[in-house]
């Protein structure tokens, strides 16, 4: 029978903390560019300019059907050979984890946005607010409101998937948990400290969304499904 021994492993805690706060880091990088990037894919994709809806609809389509891994080896390995820059891994997870997520964070502006009434719009320009204008202080903050719940469900998909970043060698806590597991010889006792660290992170993740939905359902806002 196998004797279980966690005592390398608790001995190697500080490899495995640096590997999660680099996990965190991708992970809110990524957020806050993906944001920030999805929400001007949205807006381009819900323009009326061909020349706008175009472009960014076809960024939306190919990063949400591409393989996660594929866009990363591309952006670690290929786009150097075309830019003439050379990536960190740091960079290139960045890079293809914001891209990504950008393009389902646009579905998820565009659904909000086109969830809010037509009435709301109308009413926004019968007071003399131009498109701009109604869009940043009428409906956006509505639509913002009923999408959270998917934005936070998104953020923990995109933790999860951040696992991918080891194959770059990029010091995550599953690249830690590597090194750990060659070190001390124990990969089960290793790979299941790593897994109950993500259990416990992504479970409080979960929560606080389900507390954020609960709440926003109590107010009288709808979410976005």
């Amino acid at each position: 029978m196998y004797s279980w021994d966690f005592t390398p492993v608790v001995a190697n805690a500080d490899l495995l903390a640096v590997g999660l706060i680099n996990t965190l880091r991708v992970t809110g990088a990524a957020l806050v560019f993906g944001v920030a990037l999805g929400l001007v894919l949205a807006l381009s994709r819900l323009s009326r300019r061909r020349l706008a809806a175009w472009p960014a609809g076809f960024v939306i389509e190919v990063f949400r059907t591409t393989p996660p891994l594929v866009q990363l080896f591309w952006f670690f390995f290929a786009l150097p050979l075309v830019i003439g820059i050379e990536m960190t891994p740091y960079m290139a997870a960045v890079t293809t984890f914001s891209i990504q997520s950008a393009a389902f964070f646009a579905e998820v502006f565009r659904a909000g946005i086109e969830s809010v009434e037509r009435g709301q719009w109308d009413a926004a320009r019968a007071i003399g607010m131009n498109h701009a204008q109604a869009l940043r202080r009428v409906i956006l903050p509505q639509a913002v409101k009923r999408m959270i719940p998917a934005f936070m469900e998104r953020a923990i998909e995109l933790m999860k998937t951040t696992t991918l970043v080891a194959t770059i060698s990029y010091a995550d806590l599953l690249f830690a948990a590597n090194e750990v597991s060659q070190k001390t010889f124990r990969p089960l006792e290793t790979y299941t400290v790593v897994a109950l660290v993500y259990f416990a992170v992504i479970f409080l993740a979960s929560l606080l969304a389900r507390r954020v939905e609960f709440a926003m359902a109590r107010s009288g806002e709808g979410t976005l499904r």
